[in-house]
């Protein structure tokens, strides 16, 4: 069943160029709110547009952030004039001698480590702020594993509004006192990440004004994503790359990448050439790969066992639309050993001079593989998405890397040292 909603419905919303929620399976539309899932089909609901002329001049105009795209975004139009975080326009960096180590020829790391709490999930709260202030919310929330807790506690001091965040227990420290310093409600729960996602399904139902910006409001969350494929266009010199490779844990960041090359190209911002996805995973929580490898469209759950905890989502809601994804374009998605993230992390490292977070690890170690099984092209140009800092998973390493040598105070011992 499809319907159509009357503009009129949605005036009360200041949320730019959004139109209605649309569900992703029957296509059936309501008008904008808080909602996340269909009520004739039980699908999930996405925001649907009606862009009106924007062009490159336009956002080039715009602030160096992400809200130079904000007619392409759920936000208001005067969405700068509130306080926030200010995310995006991460640097984009050739990465030739990472490209010589993997074997491809032109090759590309989008760096979202520069944004304020070091990870991409600034873009995706930022915009999910944005709507909840005009759907009446007061408070922000969310469970998370570890940057989103980041982004939501830091997002929501900067607004001047209360949090409520919830982790598993078992998170790294680092990202535990990353999120604590913003003295937010912070609450860890005994159990992982598929049972603190439950746990905040019924507190959003219990608590009319908390926002959970990946729950009630994710529609709106989830379009900040596409922030990402709009600046890889733009800094590619407003074209699309021939393939690009994005880490998978809900499965959306890389779904909306997908929706924000489409929309370029649809709104004549680039020429609508084509281009495939490629899909990450840890094999410790890897039950996207595994339907992909088995040819299903059923993603079944699975109980996470990874270093790459902020990839450890058993159940991902976004997990048939990421097989549908890679499909469409001629992608596909593996997924790699904790040892080979590891080494993922350390290769971006040391040819590169990034430090990445085991999420990152699994993105390059993936690239990797899919180079040396033939299927990603050496020839075309390509992206890899480094989404967080390592600085918030020290622990991956920190058994593996360390001094080359403890020597006295003397040159003649750092020479020895150094073997001169």
């Amino acid at each position: 069943m499809t319907s159509t909603v009357d503009a009129r419905t949605t005036a009360a919303f200041n949320l730019g160029p959004a139109r209605a929620l649309s569900c992703r399976e029957c296509g059936h539309q309501i008008p904008l709110a808080a909602e996340f899932a269909c009520s004739e089909c039980f699908g999930p609901l996405e925001v649907a547009y009606d862009f009106g002329r924007v062009t490159r001049e336009s956002i080039e105009a715009g602030p160096k952030s992400i809200w130079r795209y904000r007619d392409l975004l759920p936000v208001p139009t005067d969405v700068q004039s509130f306080p926030n975080t200010e995310p995006g326009l991460t640097r984009l960096v050739k990465a030739d001698r990472l490209g010589a180590a993997l074997g491809v020829r032109n090759l590309w790391v989008k760096d979202d480590t520069g944004n304020p709490t070091h990870s991409f999930k600034d873009r995706v709260v930022a915009v999910a702020l944005a709507a909840a202030r005009q759907l009446g919310f007061k408070v922000l929330a969310c469970p998370s594993t570890g940057n989103l807790a980041n982004a939501v506690a830091a997002a929501a001091a900067r607004a001047g509004w209360e949090s409520v965040v919830l982790i598993p227990s078992s998170l790294e420290q680092a990202k535990i006192l990353t999120t604590a310093v913003y003295d937010g409600a912070l609450i860890a729960v005994d159990g992982n990440y598929d049972d603190v996602n439950r746990l905040a399904t019924q507190l959003a139902a219990e608590h009319e004004d908390w926002a959970f910006v990946n729950v009630n409001v994710r529609p709106y969350y989830a379009e900040g994503s596409k922030t990402l494929a709009y600046e890889v266009a733009e800094q590619l010199g407003w074209r699309l790359p021939g393939q690009i490779v994005v880490p998978v844990a809900s499965g959306s960041q890389l779904t909306k990448v997908d929706k924000g090359f489409r929309e370029l190209g649809e709104l004549g911002l680039v020429d609508a050439t084509p281009y495939r996805v490629f899909g990450a995973q840890a094999t410790g929580c890897s039950p996207v790969s595994a339907a992909y490898k088995a040819g299903t469209d059923v993603v079944s759950p699975v109980r996470p066992d990874t270093i790459a905890r902020s990839l450890a989502i058993g159940a991902p809601a976004d997990g048939p639309y990421v097989l549908d994804t890679v499909r469409r374009t001629g992608g596909a998605v593996e997924d790699v050993t904790d040892e080979e993230v590891v080494e993922g992390i350390r290769l971006l490292a040391r040819t590169e001079g990034i430090f990445c977070e085991t999420a990152g690890g699994v993105t390059v170690a993936t690239a990797k593989k899919l180079v040396e099984s033939g299927r990603l092209d050496p020839d075309a140009d390509t992206v890899l998405l480094i989404t967080g800092d390592g600085l918030k998973t020290l622990d991956a390493v920190a058994d593996r890397i360390g001094p080359k040598a403890v020597v006295p105070p003397n040159a003649a011992a750092v020479t020895e040292a150094l073997g001169l």
